[in-house]
């Protein structure tokens, strides 16, 4: 069938699968039917409920501001889809065209979206990660069943890993006046994501709302009771925690083992694609009929150096599923590249930190504005002579700027004075970021994948 014909058919009488009913399933789902699809459409989710926003979960959830029923993303439109939820995928056939799911049943598409996210990484020790109030925070059941442990008054809380998740919970707890130690195996909070020099303050802010944090620490056992209750906490430097709530907070694992052996290009860091959206095999050929959205994409970026960038984002999943459905219902002359310049939020400690860009990717900060000692401020990161992120703390009103700056690939550092600059931003100084090969809990974005910059390959001539 000519191309053009088979997208006429496609939005006629088509079948369009999606894998994954959270935020990018539900908005791809809504633009599919926004552009005209007027086929068949089935989204295919692992939970028992319907889309649902996960942000509220580390926040409103767990200080009983909300319920984690009542949490379900708005709907932008009627779907007319027919929804499998509570059964996972477990397979998929290229060739045929279906997805495999855990109940045995199969579905064919003639598009697929995967859109199957991240999942909490759990306790390694199996046995541990079992005692009762040993918890992780991801899903709706999480959540609840967390925050009915909070409302009890437990003794103290441990918490496993200060990303940002990591942190909110912290947050929440001492919100609630609950005892709340920390442990990161990084020298401050949030330095996988942000840095050394944000992660000091980061670190000060934790400390003076009565956070017991331990840097460059990590659990080296979890301990039981008779009734298999978690009671404490073994930590590498000798120390023992007494804790009766341990929250893991130690990243995400995306959602793809469920492709193994089906010839798409899928792994620990996402499933590859093009910066349509659509995926790579194995061979690293480009797929035209399986398209992917959200935090299980790994995606090359113009602005980055087309890195791969794997992005946990809320912003970036609705824009990207709104791409990867515009695009499976296109002609390649009208199909367009997903470049959301990276976005993320978060409220901790009564402070909103929001940043723009890769900041991870950043080799210096600049405090362009504010202080970090007064924790309101603006820090610009440079890389490579350009400006690559931003950062706020409490003082949003100049990250659209920066975005722009990021956008037209600004000289870094910026040539111009602003008006609340302080003395400690004359100059750039090292961003403080780890070295990549130390594991840090927390960054939002994963690079991975070939840059262009990089050129330490080395050939070595085979042997005779």
């Amino acid at each position: 069938m000519h191309s053009d014909g088979f997208v006429k058919w496609l939005k006629r009488e088509g079948r369009i699968v999606i894998v994954g009913a959270s935020l990018a399933g539900l908005r791809a789902a809504e633009t599919l039917r926004e552009e005209g699809f007027a086929g068949s459409l089935t989204l295919i989710g692992d939970e028992p409920y319907e889309p649902y926003d996960r942000p509220p979960l580390s926040k409103q959830v767990l200080l009983g501001k909300a319920t984690a029923e009542h949490t379900a993303l708005p709907r932008r439109r009627n779907l007319d889809a027919q929804w499998r939820l509570g059964v996972a995928a477990t397979g998929l056939d290229m060739a045929a065209r279906r997805v495999r799911l855990a109940d045995g049943d199969e579905v064919e598409y003639d598009r697929l979206l995967i859109a199957t996210g991240v999942r909490a990484r759990p306790w390694p020790n199996e046995s541990e990660a079992e005692l009762d109030s040993v918890f992780v925070l991801r899903t709706r059941d999480d959540a609840a069943a967390l925050h009915r442990r909070l409302a009890d008054g437990p003794r103290r809380v441990l918490v496993i890993g200060a990303g940002f998740t990591g942190s909110e919970i912290a947050s929440a707890c001492r919100e609630r006046e609950l005892p709340v130690t920390v442990a990161e195996r990084a020298a401050a909070p949030l330095v996988g994501a942000l840095g050394g020099v944000v992660g000091e303050v980061a670190a000060d802010l934790q400390r003076e709302n009565g956070v017991d944090l331990r840097c460059g620490i990590m659990v080296t056992g979890l301990e039981g009771d008779s009734a298999r209750r978690v009671r404490a906490a073994h930590l590498s430097d000798g120390a023992t925690i007494e804790t009766d709530v341990v929250v893991v907070s130690l990243g995400a694992t995306r959602n793809t083992e469920w492709l193994a052996g089906s010839g798409l290009g899928a792994g620990p860091r996402g499933i590859a694609c093009d910066a349509g959206c659509r995926a790579f095999d194995i061979r690293g050929i480009v797929t035209d009929d399986i398209f992917v959205a959200g935090d299980v994409a790994r995606s090359p970026h113009a602005l980055f150096g087309y890195q791969f960038l794997s992005l946990e984002h809320w912003g970036n999943a609705v824009a990207q599923a709104e791409t990867a459905a515009h695009n499976m219902l296109s002609e390649s002359v009208d199909r367009r590249p997903h470049l959301w310049v990276p976005a993320f939020w978060s409220s901790q400690f009564g402070v909103n930190i929001k940043s723009v860009g890769v900041p991870s990717m950043g080799e210096e900060i600049l405090v362009a504005q504010g202080s970090l000692a007064e924790r309101r401020f603006t820090g610009v990161y440079g890389y490579q002579g350009r400006v690559i992120a931003a950062v706020t703390f409490d003082q949003t009103r100049w990250l659209q700027f920066y975005q722009q700056l990021i956008e037209t690939t600004a000289p870094f550092p910026p040539p111009f004075l602003t008006v609340d600059r302080r003395p400690e931003g004359r100059r750039p100084v090292p961003a403080g970021f780890p070295d990549p090969s130390v594991p840090t809990h927390g960054p939002t974005i994963t690079l991975s994948g070939y840059s262009p910059a990089d050129r330490r390959i080395t050939f070595t001539p085979a042997r005779s």
